[in-house]
């Protein structure tokens, strides 16, 4: 399977289509950091909600890479399960360099400032934004594996899954938000930042973020297993 993973990885940045997500990122986070310094967890929380589209983007387009012959092929060669598992994990690996990017990004430009009287320590601060982007990643990788072309077989139908579940997790991420629980926590993770947080509350929003990933990740397995 560590050979599958290297191969999907090959093939995501051979081809150039890694450059697509990671430049959108840049272009976000460029927009986002140039209204000012803030404290690195409060930047850091924005900065992974700004970031979960694009990598479930770069997800679908890592999934995507690879022709359908090949990972037929795969699957008949190593299982089902690990054809599955090697290419969420190959862009889970892809998903976690953009997140490096995008933590170090804002020092380069001055979008993050020291801590003041009354502020956060810098280490905390550095450890809850990493924190928040980990969070993300999982959703992020289960959305763009639902947009693959391997479950909605049409592109138009991808872009759409991926467009619905990008919005919908900014709308009902809302603090009044109905129905908060069908998304990922990457707002109420992004709000919680803004302020003090209490561990109860870290821990409730890691596993709102695990359990919803998780819950995608047994819909993408059952869809590809329906498809096969």
């Amino acid at each position: 399977m560590t050979a599958l993973v290297r191969l999907r990885l090959a093939g995501f940045l051979r081809t150039g289509r890694a450059l697509a997500p990671v430049l959108a990122g840049l272009l976000a986070l460029g927009v986002l950091y140039g209204g000012g310094q803030a404290q690195p967890a409060e930047a850091y929380g924005v900065s992974a909600v700004v970031l979960f589209p694009v990598l479930a983007w770069q997800t679908k387009i890592l999934l995507d890479v690879e022709p359908d012959v090949q990972r037929r092929l795969a699957r008949v060669v190593v299982g089902p399960a690990r054809e599955r598992a090697a290419g969420l994990l190959a862009a889970a690996v892809a998903g976690l360099g953009t997140i490096a990017v995008a933590l170090v990004f804002p020092w380069l430009v001055g979008g993050v400032t020291g801590p003041g009287p009354g502020d956060r320590p810098l280490a905390e601060g550095l450890a809850l934004g990493l924190w928040a982007h980990l969070l993300a990643l999982p959703a992020a990788v289960a959305l763009g594996a639902l947009a693959s072309r391997a479950i909605t077989r049409s592109a138009g139908y991808g872009v759409a899954v991926l467009t619905v579940g990008a919005v919908a997790a900014v709308v009902l991420g809302l603090s009044r938000s109905a129905a908060p629980w069908l998304v990922p926590p990457v707002l109420p993770t992004a709000r919680a930042l803004a302020g003090p947080l209490a561990a109860s509350t870290g821990v409730l929003l890691t596993a709102w973020a695990l359990v919803w990933a998780a819950v995608a990740l047994a819909g993408y397995a059952w869809g590809r297993r329906s498809r096969a």
